[in-house]
């Protein structure tokens, strides 16, 4: 698989080696947190859990804990967000959000609306696995209405495939009598085609229903719904457009907002090292003409910035 990655396997790896370069950077008297970041943040996920191992099996400590216990405050959260294989990194924040004090309902849309069919259902595995409970069975639990139901939907992982060619008018006529043509919304046809058609297939629906509704379904949306509902709905229309696109924007506002909202920062910067940070950063630029780098390092300070400038891995 081609990555757009800003974070790629590191060549002449060495699980044992890194494992004692890390144990010294932990041992005696002060931790080197300079040589914990700049090893971690330049190894992939696999091998990553490859040093887990090898700490392991040559200190008879685990090495989250250990790391865990020499850092703190928002280094720490990003180093250990790291450490987690990255399925059962998705399993954890879902499992956090919803099982936390109150449901952190950004997680969910975040997560649920730009994960891929395949990552969806290996995380739902994870889950089960990690915590006994079945993702849909706990989302279920937690929120309700329309929102939960197209959570529901997209926690199923099956969306169709390729274009529907007889289809794509059809749902985009459908879609306009659903919202700007009726009064009152009939959500149900939202979430039905937003929440099972592809994102190729969505896309042309989009271009069709820009036609015959003389806008964009987004303000539709935003004229029509409100709240979770609206929100979850946005992120599903923004990943079928473009998922780099949709994290360029959540990234830009997770430091444009007063105070740094670091969780979702550090959720999106770890998730996406691997996947398509490169392509993030290219809309990132373009749309907001400046470097995601030079944002973070105006918003960001200490070991815990240049932690992130590693994960974004370079200066546009």
């Amino acid at each position: 698989m081609a990555t757009r990655g800003s974070v790629k396997p590191f060549v002449n790896f060495n699980a044992k080696h890194d494992a004692e370069v890390l144990r010294k950077a932990m041992k005696g008297i002060g931790t080197d947190e300079d040589a914990i970041l700049m090893l971690l943040a330049a190894r992939s996920n696999a091998q990553r859990q490859e040093i887990k191992a090898a700490y392991k099996k040559a200190f008879g400590k685990d090495l989250v804990k250990d790391l865990r216990s020499e850092l703190g405050g928002k280094l720490e959260d990003l180093i250990v967000a790291l450490m987690y294989p990255s399925i059962l990194y998705d399993a954890h924040e879902l499992h956090k959000a919803i099982k936390g004090v109150g449901t952190e309902d950004e997680v969910l849309i975040e997560i649920l609306a730009s994960r891929t069919c395949d990552e969806i259902k290996d995380i739902a595995k994870a889950y089960k696995k990690e915590y006994g409970s079945k993702l849909e069975k706990d989302i279920m639990g937690d929120t309700s209405g329309h929102y939960q139901r197209l959570l529901v939907i997209l926690a199923q992982g099956n969306r169709e495939e390729g274009v529907d060619e007889s289809r794509v008018e059809k749902d985009a006529k459908e879609l306009f009598a659903a919202g700007e043509e009726k009064f009152g919304t009939d959500e149900d046809k939202f979430i039905n085609i937003l929440g099972n058609r592809s994102a190729e297939h969505l896309r042309r629906v989009f271009d069709a229903y820009k036609k015959i509704a003389g806008c964009d379904i987004e303000e539709s949306i935003k004229d029509e719904c409100t709240g979770n509902l609206e929100a979850l709905l946005l992120a599903v229309v923004k990943c079928a457009k473009s998922v780099p696109a949709y994290f360029a924007e959540s990234v830009r506002e997770s430091m444009r907002r007063a105070g740094t909202d670091d969780e979702t920062l550090i959720r999106i910067m770890v998730s996406r090292s691997e996947r398509d940070m490169l392509d993030i950063r290219a809309i990132y630029k373009k749309k907001y003409g400046e470097s995601l780098y030079s944002t973070i390092q105006e918003d960001t300070d200490g070991d815990y910035q240049k932690a992130l400038l590693y994960l974004c891995g370079g200066n546009d």
